[in-house]
């Protein structure tokens, strides 16, 4: 899978630009202590060999840096991220700058920007709900059962989903119950455990923003089937790479 439209000569501040994003896309989920060690030891070994740094040099040290992710998990990866890149595209929610399944075990990571279009609606954020339950969606669409994937810590789908459809529901006036009231959680799980109606609430609008997520991914099976290839095979998509798979798919259904 390539991930350039067009030809770049090397040399170029397009080219430099095109190979910084290719390894902010591959470097996904390490730390900056991590990029500042993988660095130190391609600078090394292009001086053992007394050459210049190569792109290589930088890949293979990203790549040494984690173990191999078994195929079957790598696909379910695949899916979930593709989920989320689908949908978001879509709604139009704004740029998608890169997608990488190739993790230690800790799960795929998407880059995705956001524009509120100069209104930030009610509509938008059921927008941006459906996108963030868009990966659990597509896993089960294409493998018919979901994984723990898409919760389990305080950063995951379903946490940042529920922080966002809380806030919907008592801080940014869309609630269903005394909307025009503010109010600050600063602790979501003990204010939904003590408040069952208000978690009633919340969850209904997960279930339908989960509903939306299966919807949109059904009407754009063909784009998921191919994002998921894409990004199974070369593990480390840049935007520019999504960007262009993802348009092809526009332009087809227009035909």
């Amino acid at each position: 899978m390539t991930t350039t439209s067009k030809h770049i000569e090397p040399g170029t501040p397009d080219a430099a630009a095109l190979v910084l994003k290719r390894l902010a896309t591959r470097a996904m989920g390490l730390t900056g202590a991590d990029i500042e060690r993988i660095v130190r030891q391609a600078r090394l070994k292009a001086r053992r060999e007394k050459r210049p740094i190569r792109y290589e040099d930088l890949e293979e040290g990203i790549r040494m840096d984690r173990p191999q992710v078994p195929y079957d998990l790598r696909w379910r990866f695949a899916i979930h991220e593709a989920g989320h890149a689908v949908v978001h595209h879509a709604l139009r929610l704004g740029t998608i700058h890169g997608l990488n399944i190739d993790t230690s075990g800790g799960g795929g990571y998407s880059q995705l920007g956001f524009t509120a279009s100069g209104s930030d609606t009610l509509g938008y954020r059921e927008d941006m709900l459906a996108m963030l339950m868009a990966g659990r969606a597509a896993e089960q669409i294409v493998v018919g059962a979901v994984s723990a994937g898409s919760g389990g810590t305080e950063d995951s789908d379903l946490a940042r989903a529920t922080r966002l459809a809380l806030a919907m529901e008592r801080s940014l006036g869309f609630g269903a119950v005394q909307p025009l009231l503010y109010r600050e959680d600063r602790d979501p799980t003990a204010v939904l455990d003590s408040n069952p109606d208000l978690a009633a609430r919340i969850h209904a609008r997960l279930e339908k923003a989960l509903s939306r997520a299966v919807e949109v991914l059904g009407e754009n099976r063909d784009k998921l089937n191919a994002l998921i290839k894409a990004l199974f095979d070369a593990q480390a998509l840049d935007g520019g790479a999504v960007k262009q798979l993802l348009r092809q798919g526009d332009r087809t259904a227009g035909n």
